[in-house]
């Protein structure tokens, strides 16, 4: 029993990392633009139209040497359950039953192919 569920967890982790690594770009440039560019800005910069009301400032996301720094997981996480469920600021809400974990992982390649233009260091 105790062999089942270690190998369950590992197809579980295989599975969403595989996802990061296969999110699709446009689409996630389709929803970053819906969902997300009202704070981070266009270019992900932090500068959106509503940052100026916001404190702390939405996280520049094009800060390549910062977002090198943390996994495609963890982007996961922030995007789907908010800057609360990773000790970050109350103003970055749960956008996971807007987005769904496909729809997350698509603004994850996104920010990654498009806005940072970086990879997680390995």
């Amino acid at each position: 029993m105790g062999k089942t569920i270690v190998i369950m967890l590992a197809f579980v982790f295989t599975a969403q990392s595989a996802f990061a690594s296969t999110g699709d770009s446009e689409a996630g440039g389709q929803l970053f633009a819906t969902v997300c560019a009202s704070c981070h800005g266009a270019g992900g910069k932090g500068d959106g139209a509503a940052a100026a009301a916001l404190e702390p400032k939405p996280r520049d996301l094009s800060d390549a040497p910062y977002l090198r720094t943390l996994s495609d997981q963890y982007l996961f996480e922030v995007i789907t359950k908010g800057g609360v469920a990773v000790g970050k600021s109350v103003m970055m809400p749960a956008w996971g039953g807007v987005l769904g974990d496909q729809g997350a992982w698509n603004v994850v390649a996104y920010i990654r192919e498009e806005i940072c233009k970086c990879q997680p260091a390995k």
